[in-house]
């Protein structure tokens, strides 16, 4: 039987350059962490978010420490279940040291978003899309692409 690598993400590991500020951050919009050995851990749905030195994950992943300036290619996304709920999280987001970059309206897709970088600039869509059904617990449901005309 072929060996290959299952279709899921456990972790993803966002480095940062102030630990206690990024934890705060997060925790200032309503997620509980552990810290532990200067790695802060969440709980997000079935996978982690993690906090780490910028400089210890490069060096981690067998990179050189580096800022690159800009976009570094990467979004994280948080549907909701509507439009408020988008609202009412960009206001959280200014309230704890966030930075909304895209303004909430309906974008070109036909759907509610907007985006933030949150103290380290890494950048979060936050988005209220029908068409992604969230389940009770927050699990996202991907619509069937080739089902639609």
């Amino acid at each position: 039987m072929e060996q290959r690598m299952e279709q899921r993400i456990t972790l993803i590991t966002l480095g940062v350059s102030d630990l206690a500020r990024s934890k705060a951050f997060y925790e200032a919009l309503g997620w509980r962490g552990q810290e532990v050995q200067e790695t802060v851990f969440f709980q997000a749905g079935g996978l982690g978010l993690v906090l780490w030195s910028h400089e210890k994950l490069a060096r981690d992943c067998g990179l050189e420490p580096g800022r690159a300036s800009g976009f570094g290619g990467i979004a994280l996304a948080h549907n909701v279940r509507s439009d408020a709920e988008v609202d009412a999280l960009l206001a959280m987001v200014e309230k704890a040291g966030g930075t909304v970059t895209k303004p909430a309206a309906v974008n070109a897709v036909g759907f509610y978003s907007s985006a933030f970088t949150d103290p380290d600039g890494h950048a979060w869509e936050v988005a209220h899309n029908p068409a992604f059904p969230l389940a009770e617990d927050g699990t996202v449901t991907l619509p069937d692409f080739g089902a639609a005309g």
